[in-house]
């Protein structure tokens, strides 16, 4: 009989009790009880087990009631004795911050507290023994009430521990689950300060040097760096995606892919399934999305992007367009199949992410956007050769740029705009691309590197939109040097288009019209046609653009 689909589910038990399809993982376990380390990191994408995880090791280790059904016939199972005897065999404290993100700090509190307080609630059992004073009675209350002050929820970790450890006389397990999604989401609305203030506080007490704990436990997407959170938490081990000893129990190995479309009855066709959710590297292993594995079965194979619908892209959609030209012109790379070489530091300081080009890399790669094709170290500087892992996310980056740019222009003018372009016909591309740049560059943008910004823009827009009729490059060689954009049609009866851009030389007092001359005097004297001419294409427009601010003339030659 065909097993349920366990769709959004998350919780081990429910999965195991109620005949849902189960992956088994259960060697993580092992994994845990053999690390040495007091506390273990376990980074990983969004949508890839990790609450499923944690959960397995909560119903695992938890010592209030005899969950040993739950593992029957499982992997863990099977392993020496030793680690059975570790059943069920400590408290445990588990704490969720899924749905904590908020825009507002105070909001953000107030869901942070009710996840300590869920969990304080699960153990007010703690209240009818002998083992808390009168005052810490209180205090436990007023947190199950959401009445007591920060502070007691900064030492609700600590104190927990030390209670469930005077009742069971048993060291604590500590599973953090999503540790960095409020986090996320402060750096996002700008109260990030607050955050990592409670959250260091927090966790530091909870995980470092606390004689209850037996181990500490947390996922998330990111490893925040020290100096932001794990400040002085020396007991601590991170394995991040580009490790090997945790590799195989988040995502899907593809023997696991090939098992569950076979129980579901659906032709496997791996080199289709592989290019829409595979190409992630995890250490050594291969994996697939699980969760887009899981939605393409209950469709039946249906082949399509799962992962974009499940929220947390906003971080990726600021970091994509506010980026600046060196951003854009790498992501241009990527889009079109290509690999870029970037330094990557598994130490994600939020505040630099915007800010410094190797923190947005290692932020992409480590959320699952990119993949690392090759890793490789420089001077001890980790190097990584990046690209798109697959059709998926290739799908969030397009919706990305094509929602971003239909902001500045409507779908219909953009379409317009390109018709015009592709048609040789320059005064209604001038007029439309005229008013795009006015919308895509404020007030405060007129200098630096806002004209390359919009250039680029404005080629990932060809890219994306006339992909199919046509080749797009820009900085590529013709001639003697390299041009800005050459547009190549399939069809060599087409027009084919050479575009150079300027930005009007202040200094020299230049105009526009001097800027736009001299960009197509460059295409002439350069011989940039002739990167055409090779292909077969003879019908070539040559247009020049310059820029002064939010001022732009367009010039062609045909």
């Amino acid at each position: 009989m065909k097993k349920k689909l366990p769709i959004g589910i998350n919780d081990f038990k429910e999965i195991r009790e109620d005949n849902y399809y189960y992956v088994d993982k259960s060697l993580l376990i092992k994994e845990v009880i053999d690390e040495d380390a007091k506390v273990i990191l376990l980074p990983r994408p969004r949508r890839f087990g990790k609450s499923l995880n944690i959960s397995m090791l909560h119903y695992f280790f938890e010592k209030r009631q005899d969950n040993s059904n739950l593992f029957k016939g499982l992997k863990i199972e099977k392993l020496d004795s030793n680690y059975l005897k570790k059943m069920g065999n400590h408290p445990v404290i588990k704490i969720d911050f899924k749905g904590s993100k908020s825009k507002d700090w105070n909001l953000a509190l107030e869901r942070i507290k009710r996840a300590i307080a869920d969990e304080y609630q699960r153990h007010s059992y703690l209240l009818d023994s002998d083992v808390l004073l009168e005052h810490q009675r209180e205090e436990f209350q007023t947190i199950m009430s959401l009445k007591a002050n920060q502070t007691a929820y900064e030492f609700a970790l600590e104190n927990l521990s030390k209670h469930l450890n005077a009742y069971y006389e048993r060291r604590v397990i500590i599973l953090i689950d999503e540790y960095d999604e409020p986090i996320q989401s402060a750096h996002l609305n700008g109260y990030y300060e607050e955050i990592i203030d409670f959250m260091r506080s927090l966790l530091i007490r909870g995980l470092k040097g606390n004689p209850n704990l037996e181990k500490g436990i947390m996922t998330g997407i990111l490893r925040v760096a020290k100096e932001s959170i794990f400040s002085g938490l020396n007991n601590l081990v991170v394995s991040s995606l580009l490790e090997n000893r945790y590799d195989k129990y988040f995502g899907l190995l593809e023997a696991e892919v090939e098992e569950i479309f076979n129980h579901y009855g659906l032709d496997y066709e791996l080199t289709e399934v592989k290019e829409w959710y595979n190409g992630y590297y995890f250490g050594e292993q291969i994996v697939y999305n699980p969760w887009s594995i899981i939605s393409c079965v209950h469709k039946r194979g249906e082949l399509k992007p799962y992962w974009i619908n499940t929220s947390g892209n906003e971080l990726v959609r600021d970091l994509i367009i506010e980026g600046d030209s060196e951003v854009k012109s790498k992501l241009e790379l990527l889009i079109k199949g290509e690999t870029i070489k970037k330094k990557i530091d598994e130490n994600i300081v939020f505040s630099d992410i915007d800010k410094k080009s190797n923190a947005l890399w290692s932020f992409l790669l480590l959320s699952g956007y990119l993949r690392a094709k090759n890793q490789f170290r420089e001077n001890a500087r980790l190097y990584c050769d990046l690209d798109i892992p697959n059709r998926e996310v290739q799908y969030i980056y397009e919706e990305i740029i094509i929602d971003w740019l239909e902001e500045r222009i409507t779908s219909y003018k953009l379409e317009f705009m390109l018709e015009a372009l592709t048609t040789g016909d320059v005064d209604t591309f001038a007029e439309i691309f005229e008013e795009f740049v006015l919308n895509s560059m404020s007030n405060f943008d007129v200098g630096g590197d806002a004209p390359e910004k919009v250039y680029h823009a404005f080629v990932l827009g060809l890219l994306l939109n006339l992909r199919d009729d046509y080749e797009v490059n820009s900085n590529r060689e013709s001639g003697y040097e390299r041009y800005d954009v050459m547009i190549i049609p399939k069809d060599t009866n087409k027009l084919g288009i050479v575009i150079e851009f300027k930005k009007v030389n202040k200094h020299r007092n230049e105009d526009l019209e001097e800027a736009v001359e001299e960009a197509l005097e460059q295409i002439e004297a350069r011989r940039y046609r002739q990167g055409l001419i090779k292909k077969g294409i003879d019908n070539v427009l040559e247009l020049g653009i310059a820029f002064s601010g939010k001022r732009v003339k367009i010039k062609s030659m045909q």
